[in-house]
């Protein structure tokens, strides 16, 4: 039987959220654990288009929330399978606020987020391998393993002093 594989392409999910009163606090600036839950589901969907499995939640690394998302804008998840073990599928998780009547996007939060691929009865199955087709993918793969290490680096700095 030869090994399954899969692209960091295929995995490539975006989604999209216009904010609303709901998802805001008293400031009009979107609840951090609205945006820790549309992190999750987006990258929920890259680690299952990747391995077409069912896939749960593991982990998330850290997340330093560096740009506000204000009521009536849009917030932006992009995310894409960079990394596989066994039975897990390490997805990276960008988040843009964007202005639809400027178009103006910028950056508010990064996460890494680990998933564990499940066969019919709910266990832990093999996902595929990743390949990178494009040097456009392979870049991307080289810059999430090296920003996630160097975002373990920082957290690691902080919980020392």
């Amino acid at each position: 039987m030869s090994e399954s594989t899969a692209t960091l392409d295929e995995s490539r999910t975006e989604m999209t959220e216009l904010l609303l009163p709901n998802d805001t606090n008293n400031l009009g600036r979107a609840l951090g654990g609205a945006v820790l839950h549309w992190m999750d589901i987006c990258g929920a969907i890259a680690a299952m288009r990747f391995s077409n499995r069912q896939c749960v939640t593991a982990s998330m690394d850290h997340v330093d929330f560096i740009s506000p998302i204000d009521l009536g804008e849009v917030a932006v998840m992009e995310a894409y399978v960079f990394n596989v073990g066994r039975t897990s599928v390490d997805v990276k998780v960008d988040v843009h606020a964007e202005n639809p009547k400027t178009d103006e996007l910028r950056k508010t939060t990064t996460s890494f987020l680990t998933f564990v691929a499940l066969d019919d009865d709910g266990k832990p199955t093999p996902v595929p391998r990743l390949v990178c087709e494009t040097d456009e993918e392979a870049e991307l793969r080289a810059e999430a393993v090296a920003a996630r290490a160097e975002q373990l680096e920082s957290v690691i700095e902080r919980m020392e002093n």
